[in-house]
Parts: structure tokens; C-alpha cells; sequence
């Protein structure tokens, strides 16, 4: 089943002024628009949220903007650097997110999410994430998932949620009660069906096809069966121009898994070759089969280090066949390197020199594309005495942060995620529990050695400035070792709320 994400981006214009400007951009309280000329007219072609709570709008003469808003900030407009920004932003979702990524002009991105959504956390973390990048460098942005483009496209700029993730099959229901221009129709055919009582997408999807494409010919159907899925609409995605690519057409069209993975192997030694000649390894694969009913299977693969060995490739690749739905048969295949890095090549390791060092990179890359990169990980230490601090996640195979565990004290092979509370009968200020009970069982403690003293990190949080905890390794009776410790020090109550929690586990 396709899916499909469309990224809104309503404020892409203001944002990409304040954004160019930096520290000279004026303040996001202060009304900005842009104009530029409609005939003989200057017209308001962009404006901002605070100009648009003020009352302005898109299409609004300059003059009246002045005149409602005092205090206006007024700049011209450029509309082909909005479709340079929104290009770039489109090949840096190629290179991170999916291998089916277009420029949805004029004010948002289309990304066919099909087979890579997974590598990412599913379709809602990767939206999510889609989002919270673009705020990051200052832009606005609303986002759906669907099953296709017309669909995401509707419920991005029209729905009531930022977010909205559409359950498979259900396009129809999800844009009925949108406004007809959800639709993507023309200006003066929306105007045509309000003329004739046609408010929302309902009303049209309830009326017989043939009178509609009589009176308005067949621009209306088109988009209609594009929303719900019965009429296919290819994403051309965005190529750059130093994209590595190889390619390969059909003169019949294909459809075993056993054919598609020969090919597979072939194009991956085409690919080697056309890396090889610029130094470079691939960081991320991306394999489109274009199909005879105008429809597109993309998969993505990724991998640890960078990679010019086909036969990795091919395996890399070929264990994502059962992905790919051929349909009526496959025409072209394409392989492409969407990263690629620095590759140089290395002298080959043998016995008679010496022994070669273990390289499970094949291994990390196989895992990785099954079950996502997130969710395949490194524990590294961090240079924090705040023991819930002092480990990070890193990827697999990347090198080593320089940081070392504190040796003067041990640590527990398993530390909770959070400390639980425990019930103690200790004596204060510093001796250790003589009994604990943690998740309702009584444990009595047969030896403990402590305490050590961990301080708060003062210059991160204020609270923190006399926080204190002491920590103690204790035995129970059954000979399993715990991590326990004392939030205080057991006399002042600044220091902490004097309560006892369990924070690791001892193998």
C-alpha cells in the first residue's frame, strides 16, 4: 500500500526573509508581509502569522495593509527563491528521510514514504520529526500522511490538527467534509461550484460523475478519483545533479522476486564502478521500480560506513524484495546513491602479514534496515557524576566518544530508567538500609558497603546547587546486589527529601 506524506509549509515566504536576515530580521511580534504586482496593483503576496492575526491576507492591496496595520514591516517578493528553498529543502528530505521526495509548488513538499517510514520510527514519528526539523530552522510547517498525494494534500492545508495521520483505505471519509478547494481544482472552477450550492468534497463524491464532467469537463473527475486512490499520480521526485545513478529498462516488463534480485545484483556492479571512479562509498541506497501502470515501488536501504561492495548491496537490497508489489510488471529500475562519502581504497589483509581484524558492519547494516536505526544502538559513557547522565546512545559503528566510566567506583551492569522508591529501616545520617522493600517484597540487607557521595550539577539547574545523594552497594539475604541510594545527606532537608530509591541492579 502507498503512503504518502504532504508538508504544508503556509509561512515558507516570511520564514525564509527572517531566516535570511538572521540577527537584523525583525522581531516575530512584529506584522511582516511581502507585495509584489498583479497587473498594475501591489498586492500582498505573503504574510506572516502575526500579520495574518492582525487581519491581513494574501491578495490584499499593499496600501490597505499599511493602513489597517501600523507599524507594518513591508518587503518584496521573490518567488524563485521560494522554489530555490523549497528544492533545497526537498533534496535534504531526499538524502535523510526517502528515496521519492518532490516539490509540491508553491508552498509545500510531497515525499512518497512507502518502505521507509520504518527506518525512521513509523509514519508518525517520522512526520513528527519532519516538523520539529523544519521548526528548528525557523519554518512553519503542518503535515499528513495518506494513501495518496491528493488526500495528504487536503488534510495538510485543510484539516482541523497540524498533524494527521490517515488510516489506509479511508481517503474518501477523511476529505469528504473538506472544502471543495482542498482538491487542488482552479480558481474559477471553485468559484463555478459554489455558484451551484458545492461547498465541501462531500456533496461532490454524493453527485453523479457524467453532468459535473458535462458542465466542467474532466478536471473535476481527475482530481476526485486522484484524492481516493482509483486514478494514479506519479511523484517525479527531485534529482541533483551529482547524484550517482544507474539504471536499467525492460523491453518486457518484469515481475519474479527472482528476476527483480538478478537485476538488483547487476545494477549494484554498475553502481560500484561509477563510485569507484570519484573515491566515493554509498551511505544510502535508494532502489525505484517504475511500474507499467505509472506507479513507483521505491526502497531504501542505509548503512553503517560507507559501502562499495556489491554484493553487500545486492544483499542489502534484495532482502527488501518482498516490499516491492510489481503489479502488471516493472519497467526500469533505478539504483542510486543518495549519500555517498569518501571511500579510499585499502590494502587487502592477509595471513602471511597479519590477521584481520573482525568486521561486523554487514551484520549492523542487516539489522539496522530491519528494525530501524533507531533501535539499534551503542551505550557510551558521558562525562557526568549524575549517574542517569553519564550514558548516551550513539550508533553502532560509530567511533569512539573519548569518554571513559568513572573507575573508582562500580557501577551496576543494569541501570534503571528511572530510581524507584523503596521503604527503608536505615539509621541516619549515613548508614546504610538494614532492610528495603521494593515492588512489595521485604528484602533484609546481609552487606552493604558505602557511601558515595554524588553532588548535583549546579551549573545546569539551580535546584541543584546543594542536591546531594548517597549511594550504597547492598547484598541481600538471597545474594543479589543492588544499587540504592539516599536523596540528602541525611541531616539537611535543603539537600534533598531524605527518601530512598533503588537505581540499579548488580549482575
Amino acid at each position: 500500500m502507498t503512503r504518502v506524506v504532504s508538508l504544508f509549509l503556509p509561512t515558507l515566504s516570511t520564514d525564509r526573509v527572517r531566516r535570511k536576515a538572521g540577527g537584523g530580521a525583525p522581531p516575530p511580534e512584529a506584522p511582516l508581509v511581502l507585495v509584489g504586482r498583479e497587473g498594475r496593483r501591489r498586492v500582498v503576496l505573503a504574510a506572516d502569522a502575526a500579520a495574518q492575526a492582525a487581519g491581513l491576507r494574501v491578495g490584499m492591496p499593499a496600501t490597505k495593509a499599511q493602513v489597517l496595520v501600523p507599524g507594518l514591516v513591508i518587503q518584496d517578493a521573490d518567488p524563485s527563491a521560494d522554489a530555490d528553498a523549497i528544492d533545497r529543502l526537498a533534496l535534504w528530505m531526499l538524502q535523510r528521510f526517502a528515496p521519492i521526495v518532490a516539490a509540491d509548488l508553491p508552498d509545500g513538499i510531497v515525499i512518497d514514504s512507502t518502505g521507509a517510514d520504518h527506518l525512521h520510527g513509523g509514519e508518525k514519528a517520522m512526520l513528527g520529526t519532519l516538523i520539529a526539523k523544519l521548526a528548528g530552522i525557523g519554518i512553519r510547517a503542518r503535515g499528513a500522511v495518506a494513501d495518496t498525494w491528493g488526500t495528504a494534500h487536503a488534510l495538510a492545508r485543510y484539516a482541523a490538527r497540524p498533524v494527521f495521520i490517515s488510516q489506509a483505505g479511508v481517503c474518501s471519509t477523511d476529505i469528504a467534509p473538506l472544502p471543495i478547494a482542498a482538491l487542488r481544482l482552479s480558481a474559477d472552477l471553485v468559484d463555478g461550484l459554489r455558484v451551484l450550492g458545492f461547498d465541501h468534497i462531500a456533496d461532490l463524491l454524493a453527485q453523479p460523475r457524467a453532468p459535473l464532467a458535462l458542465r466542467f469537463g474532466p478536471e473535476l473527475g481527475r482530481r476526485i478519483d486522484q484524492a481516493i486512490g482509483r486514478l494514479s499520480e506519479p511523484i517525479e521526485p527531485i534529482r541533483p545533479a551529482e547524484l550517482i545513478e544507474v539504471r536499467q529498462a525492460f523491453a518486457e516488463p518484469i515481475g519474479a522476486a527472482e528476476t527483480i534480485a538478478r537485476y538488483i545484483a547487476k545494477l549494484s556492479v554498475q553502481l560500484c564502478d561509477a563510485l569507484e571512479l570519484k573515491g566515493l562509498g554509498a551511505r544510502r541506497l535508494d532502489l525505484i521500480c517504475h511500474r507499467v501502470d505509472n506507479r513507483a515501488q521505491a526502497v531504501r536501504v542505509g548503512t553503517a560506513l560507507p559501502l562499495r561492495d556489491a554484493k553487500r548491496m545486492t544483499r542489502l537490497l534484495s532482502d527488501k524484495i518482498e516490499t516491492i508489489e510489481p503489479g502488471f510488471g516493472i519497467e526500469m529500475m533505478t539504483l542510486a546513491a543518495a549519500v555517498a562519502e569518501p571511500l579510499a581504497a585499502k590494502q587487502a589483509v592477509t595471513d602471511l602479514v597479519e590477521e584481520a581484524e573482525p568486521d561486523v558492519s554487514g551484520l549492523i547494516d542487516l539489522l539496522a534496515n530491519r528494525v530501524g536505526e533507531q533501535k539499534l544502538y551503542r551505550i557510551a559513557p558521558v562525562a557526568s557524576d549524575v549517574p542517569e547522565r553519564s550514558v548516551q546512545h550513539i550508533p553502532a559503528m560509530a567511533p569512539e566518544t573519548g569518554a571513559e566510566w568513572p573507575g573508582h567506583w562500580p557501577r551496576p551492569s543494569r541501570l534503571l530508567a528511572h530510581p524507584e522508591p523503596i521503604d527503608t529501616v536505615a539509621l541516619l545520617p549515613d548508614h546504610p538500609p538494614v532492610s528495603f522493600t521494593w515492588r512489595g517484597m521485604r528484602r533484609r540487607v546481609k552487606r552493604a558497603d558505602g557511601p558515595e557521595r554524588v553532588f548535583g550539577e549546579w551549573w545546569k539547574r539551580d535546584p541543584e546547587l546543594i542536591a546531594v545523594r548517597d549511594y550504597f552497594r547492598i547484598e541481600d539475604d538471597a545474594g543479589e546486589r543492588y544499587w540504592v541510594f539516599r536523596a540528602g545527606d541525611g541531616e539537611d532537608p535543603l539537600t534533598g527529601s531524605q527518601r530512598w530509591f533503588l537505581h540499579g541492579i548488580f549482575g
